[in-house]
């Protein structure tokens, strides 16, 4: 996929808050870029002024309730006329009702703006991370390639290598059987050649015995598959 198709495939898509996201954090904190950062700050920006409106309203609408209650606890008892002083602060309350609820329209629209904004730049901020993400997908498969290559190499070197260590310990206890016994151990301590012979063969004959054991059971279970092919 290239880059230019991440908008196309994002389109449309429910995209959450990344500031929000403790794994974006985990993902991208340690290799984001100067661009990132700034989106990020921009981000958390409108998110803070988001939450400032919400609780201001809040607190507007709490105003005009209580506003609204002192309307009225001055409004004058059925069939008695109102003074002027408590008409004067029914008036007050209206007034300052009216001053509320421009106040209320005004940060109605900043809300209906705010996600707008901040969806806008999370989109953005979302296709730098695609970005990131693509290219560091691209480079790890390349190094897991080229890893997973080179632990098969290492793999047929070993194994040719354990080959190459019994065949060369099957000639030394040859080597040294055939001069021990032609020369005696007098002769062979001369040129201080130290070797356990009987261990090493030991150990030969074991690592044989469990090659054969491997193998046999390999042939049980091989036979075993046919017999259970067979039958079905």
């Amino acid at each position: 996929m290239a880059k230019d198709d991440f908008q196309t495939v994002l389109k449309g898509k429910k995209i959450p808050i990344l500031t929000l996201d403790n794994k974006w954090y985990r993902l991208f904190e340690k290799n984001m870029t100067p661009e990132m950062k700034k989106l990020e700050g921009r981000i958390n920006d409108l998110l803070k002024e988001q939450g400032r409106i919400t609780n201001e309203v809040k607190d507007l609408k709490k105003i005009k309730n209580n506003l609204m209650n002192e309307i009225v606890a001055n409004m004058p008892e059925e069939g008695h006329a109102i003074d002027a002083a408590h008409q004067k602060k029914i008036d007050e309350s209206k007034k300052m009702i009216d001053q509320v609820n421009d106040r209320i329209a005004k940060y109605d629209d900043d809300m209906l703006d705010l996600p707008r904004m901040i969806d806008d730049e999370n989109f953005k901020l979302m296709l730098l991370s695609m970005e990131i993400c693509y290219d560091e997908f691209l480079s790890n498969t390349e190094d897991i390639e080229d890893i997973s290559a080179w632990i098969k190499s290492m793999r047929m070197e070993l194994k040719r290598n354990i080959i190459k260590k019994q065949q060369m310990e099957v000639k030394n206890v040859e080597l040294y059987s055939y001069m021990n016994d032609i020369f005696g151990s007098d002769v062979i301590n001369i040129f201080d050649i130290k070797y356990d012979v009987e261990d090493k063969k030991r150990q030969l004959m074991e690592a044989a015995e469990a090659k054969a054991e491997k193998k046999r059971a390999e042939e049980a279970k091989e036979r075993a598959d046919k017999g259970l092919a067979g039958g079905a």
